[in-house]
């Protein structure tokens, strides 16, 4: 059976687990030091009213033997006991031969056995005990010039109260206890995390595409190990992408130079195509395809290799929304356009270029693998979203995170047409959306039907009150 209590812990983060075993620290301390605290309370009171009840016990014992004749009866005690020392809460039980001489709450049967048998053999003793429910101090001193015992039973149930009392003083300062602890290892979790903070805060600076970000000196010389350890490993990531960044865009620049021969040759050929024979024309239409598409994948290296470097940067200008959302869809022939009637006039501050280009990817996307796009939507509540919809197979579960890697085919790679397209496209969605400050996703279309629904979210403008 597995530990659940290790494994509920386990599930908390570090902050946490650290002021979870402060508390519980904590807890134990209490623990030890109320249970400490009440023992030794306990023993300190009832050794104090046992040893008053037992002196109080041997003094009224001996004044009684004074007191008693060979002929005294238990007739003649009230007179005698009346004038003995009493303590408040405590009762007499006085035996003279056969007969007794009782308390008017108690008998003789509620005197412990083991205590009357000591008393039998004519010896003195004392013991707690529990009298009618109640906690009792007994006393049994024997007489010894007499076939006489005096017993004092004395009440303890104020030294009861008192003992509940401390219980629950010491719950309430126990409660306190954790909780200062649990403050105490929140506070030194958030001292002792703090560097680690600024590591994590460091990574996400890097994977966000800030690659010069570095760790400053610590107050530690062990943390400064691990920061300087972090630093090399920054710069040692930073030159590494930079130098595979600076490979990607010389060589696609140094590819551009005869791919523009090559277009341009293809040109000619093409002004001649008629001049050709039926299977040279087949092949100068397969090769004008697949030139097409190397220069397009050229120029996405190119915007790729910009990313990977850091140096990619929008360039905002107002961009009306309504208004570009029309011409995108009717220069792809989307007849279904749906916007909200507070769309007009909404300008988002947005790279125009950019964002065209993420519609195009998206809608070439649409038309190579889902048949065109059927339906461009925009919403807005707190964020702007834009959705492009299709009627195709749709993008598996299992496959649409994936679907933004680069060079990404999974089970549509079947599916291509002619023109396969880069590979590179809904990458560089992903890419400019960042640069905007939003994100891209794929959903099931909500009305049931099969097809692909990508949905591209952006922040709005913030307005004015």
């Amino acid at each position: 059976m597995p530990d659940v209590t290790k494994t509920d812990v386990s599930r908390l983060g570090l902050g946490a687990q650290i002021s979870v075993l402060f508390a519980i620290g904590g807890l134990l301390v209490s623990i030890l030091l109320g249970g400490a605290t009440l023992l030794l309370t306990r023993g300190q009171l009832l050794d104090t009213r046992g040893s008053a009840a037992a002196a109080m016990a041997v003094s009224n014992a001996t004044r009684l033997s004074n007191q008693l004749t060979p002929e005294s009866s238990i007739e003649d005690l009230p007179t005698v006991v009346d004038s003995l020392t009493r303590i408040e809460g405590s009762q007499r039980i006085i035996r003279v031969g056969d007969d007794w001489l009782v308390a008017p709450e108690l008998d003789r049967a509620d005197l412990p056995a083991p205590l009357v048998e000591r008393l039998g053999d004519r010896r003195p003793g004392q013991m707690l005990a529990t009298v009618r429910g109640q906690p009792r101090f007994v006393v049994g001193i024997p007489l010894t010039a007499f076939d006489a015992d005096y017993y004092t039973i004395s009440d303890l149930s104020d030294v009861e109260q008192t003992l509940d009392d401390l219980r629950y003083v010491l719950l309430g300062t126990g409660a306190i206890a954790v909780t200062l602890a649990a403050l105490l290892g929140s506070w030194a979790s958030r001292r002792m995390l703090r560097p680690l903070r600024r590591v994590r805060e460091a990574a996400e600076a890097i994977a966000g595409g800030r690659l010069d970000t570095r760790l400053g000196v610590q107050a530690d010389p062990d943390l400064d190990r691990l920061s300087d350890s972090f630093n090399e490993m920054a710069r040692a990531l930073e030159s590494r992408i930079q130098r595979d960044a600076r490979f990607a865009s010389d060589v696609s620049h140094e590819l551009r130079s005869p791919l523009t021969t090559l277009m341009a040759g293809v040109g000619v050929l093409e002004s001649r195509k008629e001049e050709l024979s039926p299977r040279s024309m087949i092949a100068l239409d397969l090769l004008v395809a697949d030139l097409e598409r190397f220069n397009r994948l050229v120029n996405d290296l190119l915007e790729i290799s910009g990313f990977d470097a850091g140096v990619a940067a929008v360039d905002l200008t107002e961009v009306d929304i309504a208004r570009f959302l029309e011409v995108t869809a009717t220069n792809a022939d989307v007849v279904d356009l749906r916007m909200p009637d507070d769309a007009r006039g909404v300008l988002l501050q947005a790279d125009k270029r950019r964002l065209a280009r993420v519609m195009s990817n998206l809608l070439d996307n649409a038309g190579r693998y889902g048949g065109g796009a059927s339906a461009i939507i925009l919403e807005m509540d707190n964020t702007l979203r834009i959705i492009v919809e299709d009627d195709g197979a749709g993008i598996p579960a299992a496959e649409r995170s994936a679907v933004f890697e680069r060079f990404f085919r999974g089970s549509a790679g079947g599916r291509r047409t002619g023109d396969g397209g880069t590979g590179l496209g809904l990458n560089l969605v992903v890419e400019d959306l960042r640069l905007h400050g939003g994100r891209v996703w794929v959903e099931d279309r909500p009305d049931g039907r099969p097809g692909a629904r990508f949905v591209l979210e952006l922040p709005l403008p913030e307005v004015d009150a």
